[in-house]
């Protein structure tokens, strides 16, 4: 089969598609045809040797995607041959086929399309965890969302929309706003020309933000920090901008505010009860209209390169798939 091949850790321009084994089908696996890959910030940190998880090398990259089942291992009861489906992991999507953990694979609706599929799991799995777990987003509190054009902040935009809250969009471009408020934003601030804080006292009537949703980083940590409101909660989704911010303590005392980390994956492993929950709530509200992951652009395996550069400069409207 084909695949996208990892040998060495560092830039994506050293990997290649090269004609590899099919993978083996162990216990409790389920073998997929991959239809669609996503294409996620973590990836390109796994390629560069920069994540907190390093896979034995060589490895094939990609960390989710969808396609069609065509044989489960022995005692496999939650998908069938022929079923659609999703699948999540930290390596194996950027190729012809991939052996997924049965736990990992999950049934994806008719109407849902394969590229929508393979852009769901990761960014709104993350983000509805974030919000409804860890950010208790309530209907009718304020939501900022940093990065709000990008895969997981256009999935903030919709989810915290579809949640009753006053979605406030962040980015760095009026062009992104324009995206953001077509998904559902109530307000938007360029932050690379206005002043973020004065903005966000301006739209919230000086109350400030209840619940902050930051995967950028950087210095726009601590300046969204500092509009956040009373008993706010500041979820720390990534860090997109390079450099891992450090936030003056004193800010969380003053507000009586909390910073909450967000780690979707570990929280799914050692609690799959709830994430299948959530899942299944994701399902409802595609179907419903409510959330509908938007693609940025598909590319085919050959030109990975041009996938990995939309996500590294940061020039992604919504979700980046890659089709082997």
């Amino acid at each position: 089969m084909k695949a996208l091949y990892c040998r060495e850790f560092g830039p994506e321009a050293d990997m290649k598609v090269e004609e590899i084994d099919s993978p083996l089908l162990p216990d409790a696996h389920v073998m997929v045809d991959v239809k669609a890959a996503g294409l996620n910030f973590p990836d390109l940190l796994c390629v560069r040797g920069e994540y907190q998880f390093k896979p034995p090398l060589p490895f094939v990259p990609g960390g989710e995607g969808a396609g069609i089942v065509t044989a489960v291992a022995d005692g496999v009861k939650n998908v069938s041959v022929g079923d659609r489906v999703c699948f999540n992991g930290l390596t194996g999507a950027f190729a012809e086929q991939v052996a997924a953990p049965a736990g990992a694979v999950i049934k994806i609706p008719d109407s849902m399309a394969f590229e929508e599929g393979a852009g769901l799991t990761v960014v709104y799995a993350t983000t509805y965890y974030a919000l409804k777990q860890r950010g208790k987003l309530q209907p009718g509190e304020t939501l900022l969302v940093l990065g709000a054009a990008g895969g997981v902040g256009l999935a903030a935009v919709q989810l915290g929309k579809a949640m009753g809250a006053k979605v406030i969009a962040a980015a760095s471009s009026d062009e992104k706003l324009a995206a953001a408020k077509a998904h559902g934003a109530d307000e938007g601030i360029n932050y690379t020309t206005e002043d973020l804080k004065a903005r966000m006292k301006e739209l919230t009537g000086k109350q400030g933000a209840d619940v902050i949703y930051d995967p950028v980083g950087g210095d726009l940590a601590e300046l969204a920090f500092r509009s956040i409101a009373w008993e706010g909660r500041f979820l720390v989704i990534g860090f997109a901008a390079g450099d891992i911010p450090k936030l003056p303590l004193n800010l969380t005392l003053l507000k009586g505010a909390s910073a909450v980390g967000v780690f979707w994956g570990a929280w799914a492993m050692r609690d799959p009860g709830a994430h299948y929950n959530n899942m299944s709530e994701l399902f409802e509200m595609f179907e419903d209209g409510k959330i509908k992951p938007h693609v940025a652009g598909s590319y085919p395996l050959s030109d990975f390169l041009g996938a990995f550069g939309q996500l590294s400069g940061r020039k992604a409207i919504g979700k980046v798939i890659i089709t082997p």
